[in-house]
């Protein structure tokens, strides 16, 4: 039941990023001052802000900048956690491994936000600048996964033949103990891909995300805290959109757990 309702949860949003692409009810930063904070309503149906945007059109295309921040963050982080992963598993117990592993230690005694301080710092803030605080976030993340799975996979017998038949043990690592892995990976990634969104949120909630004019839905939610009294609606959705989406992706990255895992498979 959880799969499916994350699945669904999530395609929806998925399904309005893409949407935003083609078609929205209004040009997203199109403004008219004559009809700011506006109640939900046939013309605007999620109101307007307090630029008179349209907030459905916001939303929609905020959508597409959570999720675009996500993947490339994903991605940055199994592109490089992965191999690293694999190459501490390989070489469990030496050098290599313990660089690694104190190497994710240092990486996560500073969050996301605190290195996304530190790159704005230098670079300046927006979009890309949060993709690398996350991506960069990350790779410790799915290097201790892709290490934990693969150290117990070493001892089996059929990596010991592979051995014996003169494989080297990146090869191995590529042949056997990857496709062995993918499962915790598909996974970790789904639930790194909630993290990050909130995490997207977060960053353009403090103005280190995604810059004006491009929407985001924690900028939305920072513009929104002044004017509670007036449009509430303005917190209300964005706020449901990031509450929504990552309890879809939550859920969906539980279902791909307990359905990928076969000891759960034969408790149900």
């Amino acid at each position: 039941m959880g799969l499916w309702l994350g699945a669904v949860l999530a395609g929806i949003f998925v399904a309005m990023a893409l949407l935003s692409f083609v078609w929205t009810p209004f040009p997203y930063a199109a403004m008219d001052i004559a009809q700011k904070l506006r109640p939900p309503s046939a013309a605007h149906w999620l109101g307007t802000d307090q630029f008179g945007r349209d907030v459905a059109a916001q939303l929609m295309v905020g959508a597409r900048t959570s999720i675009a921040v996500a993947i490339v963050a994903v991605g940055i982080g199994m592109g490089a956690g992965v191999p690293l992963g694999l190459w501490a598993a390989a070489t469990r117990g030496s050098w290599i491994d313990e660089v690694i592993q104190r190497g994710g230690d240092l990486v996560f005694a500073f969050p996301s936000l605190v290195i996304a301080i530190l790159i704005t710092s230098v670079f300046g803030p927006s979009a890309v600048n949060a993709i690398l605080a996350i991506g960069i976030f990350n790779i410790p993340v799915f290097a201790r996964v892709t290490r934990g799975g693969a150290i117990s996979l070493w001892t089996l017998d059929y990596i010991r033949a592979a051995r014996l038949a003169g494989k080297r043990g990146a090869r191995i690592s590529v042949e056997h103990i990857l496709p062995n892995v993918a499962n915790l990976l598909i996974v970790q990634g789904t639930i790194q891909f909630s993290l990050g969104i909130l995490a997207e949120a977060g960053l353009s909630y403090v103005g280190l995300g995604a810059q004006p004019p491009t929407p985001s839905w924690g900028r939305m939610l920072a513009d929104s805290h002044t004017l509670m009294g007036l449009a509430p609606q303005l917190a209300l959705f964005p706020g449901l959109a990031i509450v929504l989406t990552v309890l879809g992706l939550n859920l969906l990255g539980d279902g791909l757990r307990d359905l990928m895992d076969p000891r759960l498979r034969r408790q149900a």
